[in-house]
């Protein structure tokens, strides 16, 4: 599958670098959260990466929840367990801590070419989650992270799918929403999967944003106006090296 470039198979596990954690971010998802930089103090590894290796390796369940529970750093030795359990956690090789537990029932499509169609557009999709969805939900409840430490983590997403038999999915948002608690929110980006006009499934991404402050709209719209900047040089860029 397409993933084959962003991991190495390593005395039995799996170890992500940060320069492929980063080009996955950047290049597939289109996710310039700089927790994914590759020289971050804080560096981590995309959750929508991790979600898309637990698809190649076990397939697509019919209902699935993950819970991200811990930051991948670079090059860590990552365990996927050779299992049929219902319940099943990724773990570090060497020093058994857990970073991402699964839990799935129900059928099972392992069809490569429409778990590598579905990918693509959940993460295409979730690359999109700031700053056209977050952004307006913390103007909505008049606060906004710390432009200067953003720090914004992936803390769990669950799917369902109603219908087995379908094929080029596509993802569209639902109504996205968010709970303030004091210096920290929730996000709930709600979701439905499509198949021509057809709902085959829905799902939603739960994510935790830290350190919020009273909402100020020029400093968001700068740091907003250089991560696109950011992004859309990127993008460009690459689109040249691929030309030449």
């Amino acid at each position: 599958m397409f993933l084959k470039e962003f991991y190495e198979v390593r005395d039995g596990g799996i170890a992500i670098s940060a320069e492929q954690a980063s080009m996955f971010a950047k290049e597939v998802a289109h996710d310039f959260n700089p927790l994914h930089d590759a020289d971050a103090k804080r560096f981590c590894v995309p959750g929508d990466l991790l979600f898309s290796l637990v698809l190649e390796k076990y397939g697509l369940s019919q209902n699935m929840h993950f819970i991200f529970s811990g930051m991948v750093g670079h090059n860590v030795l990552l365990n996927f367990p050779e299992t049929d359990a219902e319940r099943f956690d990724v773990t570090d090789s060497q020093q058994d801590k857990t970073y991402l537990q699964i839990e799935r029932s129900g059928d099972v499509i392992r069809d490569p070419s429409l778990i590598e169609a579905l990918i693509r557009d959940y993460v295409a999709f979730s690359g999109q989650n700031f700053p056209y969805v977050l952004v307006p939900l913390l103007a909505k409840e008049n606060v906004m992270f710390n432009i200067d430490r953003p720090l914004v983590i992936y803390e769990s997403m669950t799917l369902h799918l109603d219908c087995m038999q379908f094929s080029e999915p596509r993802l569209e948002m639902l109504e996205p929403k968010m709970e303030v608690n004091g210096k920290r929110a929730t996000a709930y980006l709600h979701f439905q999967i499509c198949c021509g006009d057809a709902v085959v499934g829905s799902g939603f991404k739960k994510l935790a944003v830290s350190g919020l402050r009273d909402y100020e709209v020029e400093p968001m719209q700068a740091f907003v106006e250089e991560y696109l900047a950011r992004k859309h040089g990127y993008l460009s860029n690459l689109a040249v090296a691929e030309v030449g």
